[in-house]
């Protein structure tokens, strides 16, 4: 696990070495255990180590094959690299260390890019091959990590994290409004643009080709995308077996391995297996100060659940509990590290991989289950009812405006960022998503098929950014079973209906409304029934059929009562820096319907919080690269 940084001209410039180490201090978070640079007229490769595998001094990177002809500079984990290596030394090719990054080098010597298709884990890559002059950039299948490029007059520049391409004199933080659009939608991006205008994020399952000569472009072509299967059986006992086997063969590490531990089914079977191999595994959770918390918010706290299954798993546990105001020590730093701003408010998870850092390298969580097994029924039927797919897309769409509806957007956005915006649509944007999906929408099964494969695409992804970005703040590496490449072929080729119990009834659920997800599952308990059915030998049926809580603290009664001096100081002083791009008319009037009760806006108040934080940090250049002193300061840790 590393962070990795770069830069290529095709016009044959050398690239300077201070720009490139100054680029790769910008991530040392992400590796502190060592630092590489290599350079070969105009191509530089940068990575900073965080050691995992092979601590020795031969997993250092950037890494060359024994001729020097493949060069490679490399972040995360190919979990098959042992019987990769088997196969290739098989095939003569001969070893120096004990890396799977060496598996990497030699695997692109024997298959070239169709290594991609056979490297079975997360990764995120820049290899230079000499031989034909060209720069190849690669991302694993699911986008658990991360990797950003810039190109303008020939110069490509890339890295892991946002940061170290503004160290570039050439790339300069300057917002894109399009992505503000998507944003301010979806509480996410669904294209491959970023806040800051040119930066694009490779997608997931691409690969991104330069030649080396005058005149070239990037060229960017995908190698793997979710295929659904159309007449596959559920078989519960398969599910269960390649369940396990991806769990194993994430455990493989030189160093010490935890997982996080809610108290729900996905994270207490990642244990229950786990444990098989690591008996004392050190578990993680976090929870909330209830004091000033109200209605169904009172229920988020799962720390009972969680110990409960920790005692019952025989593991070492731990706890941190944030508290009405810690938001506000831990936000500036978590949108320095989040940079490229997503889903959720994920101040929680912040703290709980600063408290894990603490204790172990690697975690293990539980994201990708409810976005494979249809965890998230309610969000599955928008338009099931209409007679067309442009129906059923239309729905869907009005139901993923998670922030503001397109009628809004004349009242958010100021007349010159509307202007800037331009008219490509966010539907449009929503509407490219399924480019890549082959099947119909005609029927039910095809329809929550393709609003699962929009899910993978856009909503986990955006949790998967925030997962990488907030635990390797903290120099920690997280790990996702769930996302198997041969647990997740199975899962796509199990039919909805082995999936959920009802597939015909329409239930809809504001998800800005505190615990509606807690009520909807108390109501209907449906969704995941074949990964329930298959984790019986693991966890026993109160856990199973356990309704799903989310890791979320009660921030709308937060932001009403011990949060509101802060959201009041930062989004009501019309002088703030998010006031160039949006309306301070329109956001008083989002805080006075929330405070008043009126409307839960609490995933609006987070982004508009958030986004003047990005403004602060990255715009005005004011950016807190320190660690916050206090941060989750009254956190208890047991």
């Amino acid at each position: 696990m590393c962070g990795i940084a770069g830069i290529a001209t095709t016009m044959g410039e050398p690239v300077p070495e201070q720009v490139l180490r100054r680029m790769t201090d910008a991530i040392a978070h992400r590796g502190p255990d060592g630092e590489g640079h290599y350079i070969d007229g105009e191509v530089g490769l940068g990575n900073r180590r965080l050691a995992i595998i092979d601590l020795s001094e031969r997993g250092a990177q950037p890494l060359a094959s024994e001729s020097g002809d493949v060069v490679v500079t490399y972040n995360g984990e190919i979990y098959n690299f042992r019987s990769l290596r088997a196969d290739l030394e098989r095939a003569g090719h001969r070893f120096a260390s004990a890396t799977d990054t060496e598996v990497v080098v030699h695997a692109w010597e024997e298959w070239g890019p169709g290594c991609l298709e056979r490297l079975r884990g997360m990764f995120a890559f820049a290899l230079l091959d000499r031989s034909t002059r060209r720069l190849f950039l690669g991302r694993d299948r699911f986008g658990v990590k991360p990797l950003y490029w810039w190109f303008r007059g020939g110069t490509l520049v890339f890295a892991s994290e946002v940061k170290a391409l503004l160290e570039h004199p050439a790339v300069s933080a300057q917002l894109c409004y399009p992505a503000l659009d998507e944003y301010f939608t979806f509480q996410n991006s669904f294209s491959d643009r970023t806040l800051f205008d040119g930066v694009r994020m490779l997608p997931a399952g691409c690969m991104l080709t330069l030649e080396l000569e005058d005149g070239a472009e990037p060229r960017v072509e995908r190698y793997w995308d979710y295929s659904f299967g159309e007449n596959g059986e559920g078989d519960a006992d398969a599910v269960r077996a390649l369940f396990e086997q991806a769990v194993t063969r994430q455990l493989v590490s030189d160093v010490p391995v935890g997982a996080y531990l809610s108290g729900g089914m996905d994270s207490g079977s990642i244990v229950s297996v786990a444990t098989r191999t690591l008996p004392r595994l050190a578990t993680f959770t976090g929870g909330f100060d209830l004091s000033s918390a109200s209605g169904l918010e009172l229920g988020f706290d799962e720390r009972p659940e969680a110990e409960a299954l920790a005692t019952a798993l025989r593991t070492e546990h731990f706890e941190v509990v944030l508290h009405a105001g810690d938001m506000e020590w831990i936000l500036p730093q978590l949108v320095w590290h989040l940079e490229d701003l997503r889903v959720g408010q994920s101040y929680p998870n912040f703290a709980i991989a600063r408290l894990a850092s603490r204790f172990v390298k690697v975690v293990l969580s539980g994201t990708g289950g409810d976005e494979l097994f249809a965890g998230y029924p309610w969000r599955y039927f928008r338009g099931v009812n209409g007679s067309s797919g442009e129906d059923f897309l239309r729905g869907s769409y009005a139901y993923w405006q998670r922030l503001t509806s397109d009628e809004d957007k004349p009242e958010l956005f100021t007349p010159a960022t509307r202007a800037h915006i331009g008219e490509r649509t966010t539907y449009d944007v929503f509407r490219s998503v399924f480019d890549g999906w082959p099947h119909g929408f005609e029927t039910v099964e095809q329809r929550v098929n393709a609003s699962l494969y929009f899910e993978l695409k856009t909503f986990l992804h955006g949790l998967l950014v925030v997962e990488d970005k907030l635990s390797m703040a903290h120099s920690l590496e997280t790990r996702v079973p769930f996302l198997d490449e041969d647990l997740v072929a199975l899962a796509l080729a199990i039919p909805p209906r082995a999936k959920l119990r009802d597939l015909n009834t329409v239930t809809r659920v504001d998800e800005n409304v505190p615990g509606r997800r807690l009520q909807y599952e108390r109501e209907r308990a449906d969704g995941k029934a074949i990964l329930r059915s298959a984790m019986a030998p693991l966890l026993p049926a109160s856990v199973r059929q356990r309704p799903k809580t989310g890791f979320s603290a009660p921030d709308a009664s937060w932001f009403r009562g011990d949060s509101i001096d802060y959201v009041n100081r930062l989004l009501r002083n019309k002088n703030a820096a998010l006031y160039e791009f949006l309306s301070p008319t329109y956001v008083g009037r989002v805080l006075d319907e929330h405070c008043s009760g009126r409307v839960n806006h609490r995933l609006l108040i987070w982004s508009l919080l958030s986004f003047q934080w990005w403004c602060t940090c990255f715009l005005a250049g004011d950016s807190p690269r320190a660690t916050v002193p206090g941060a989750v300061s009254r956190g208890a840790v047991a």
